[in-house]
């Protein structure tokens, strides 16, 4: 976990990481209501831009140019008064990592392998951003030590509901506001 100084108000954003099936497009919202704000969702924005699902704009670039092309984008975001919901694989790019951390407090959802493979499958259709010789298992052991890194806070997700998750990172994000 970081041991950066943070800071947590109206000129912020909230970064949810972690893997997919965590809960982060679900608890976004819950948060962003819980503390009247708005949320986004970076996969939408990915989409977006190439006005393809995600899972097409995947195949369509390829494992490495999709991840160049998600550290562009949320490179450049800015957001206030926003909880972010990003996509898993955001933490492979350190200058959108670094923007987020800009933004404000980043929180990881976090979840152990078992319940990431009850969640999540085999990937499929899920825009997972994966080597086709990549296990899902492996995809998260690759991925935990980079959410650990970049986090300020982190929840269980599968130790707690999302209505819980979202009470325990406001309860943490009222510890450490202005």
């Amino acid at each position: 976990m970081s041991d950066r100084e943070l800071v947590f108000s109206d000129e912020c954003a909230v970064s949810l990481i972690g893997m997919a099936g965590a809960g982060k497009s679900t608890i976004a919202p819950l948060l962003a209501a819980r503390l009247d704000w708005e949320f986004i969702d970076t996969d939408l924005v990915v989409e977006s831009f190439y006005g393809r699902p995600l899972q097409e704009v995947v195949d369509y670039l390829g494992l490495s140019d999709f991840r160049n092309a998600e550290e562009e984008i949320i490179s450049t975001l800015g957001v206030v008064r926003t909880v972010v919901s990003t996509g898993g694989s955001v933490v492979y790019g350190e200058r959108a990592m670094e923007r987020l951390k800009s933004l404000g407090p980043v929180v990881y959802l976090r979840m152990g392998c078992e319940t990431c493979l009850e969640r999540v499958g085999n990937g499929d259709g899920r825009g997972l951003a994966i080597r086709p010789d990549q296990s899902v298992e492996s995809l998260y052991n690759e991925r935990v030590p980079l959410y650990e890194r970049y986090a300020d806070f982190a929840v269980d997700t599968d130790k707690f509901s999302s209505a819980e998750c979202t009470e325990k990172i406001s309860q943490w994000l009222k510890s450490i506001q202005e």
